[in-house]
C-alpha cells in the first residue's frame, strides 16, 4: 500500500526558504500525477501546486508563481516543493498527494487519489 510521507518544514523568517520532500514507500509514484496542498488555520485545504507523471509539466496557484518550485525523481519515488521568498500567509500545514487526474491545473483536494501524507508545519514568522 503506497504511504507518503512529508518532511522538511520548520519555523522561517519571511523571505527564507524551506525545501519540502514527499518521500514514498510500499509503491510506486510512477503511475500518478503529484500535488502539494496546504491548510492555514481556519481556512480549508487548497491546492498548492502539481506536477505531471514525467516531471514535464507544472502547475501553481497564483500566490506562490515564482516563488515556489516542484519537481519529482521517480527513482527515488520523491517529489519536492522548494519554497523562496516564504511570506507570513505561506504559514499552513503542507500536505502532498498523488492525484487521481492529470496536472493540467492547481488540484483541488478532492482529486487526491488513496491518501494524504502526514502534514507538515511550515511557519513564515519573524
Amino acid at each position: 500500500q503506497l504511504q507518503l510521507e512529508a518532511s522538511g518544514g520548520g519555523l522561517v523568517q519571511p523571505g527564507g526558504s524551506l525545501r519540502l520532500s514527499c518521500a514514498a514507500s510500499g509503491g510506486t509514484l510512477d503511475y500518478y500525477a503529484m500535488g502539494w496542498f496546504r491548510q492555514a488555520p481556519g481556512k480549508e485545504r487548497e491546492g498548492v501546486s502539481c506536477i505531471s507523471r514525467d516531471g514535464g509539466r507544472a502547475n501553481y496557484t497564483d500566490a506562490v508563481k515564482g516563488r515556489f518550485t516542484i519537481s519529482r525523481d521517480n527513482t527515488k519515488a520523491t517529489v519536492w516543493l522548494v519554497m523562496n521568498n516564504l511570506r507570513p500567509e505561506d504559514t499552513a500545514v503542507y500536505y502532498c498527494a498523488p492525484l487521481f487526474t492529470v496536472c493540467s491545473a492547481v488540484p483541488g483536494p478532492t482529486q487526491i487519489f488513496g491518501a494524504w501524507s502526514q502534514g507538515t508545519q511550515v511557519t513564515v514568522s519573524t
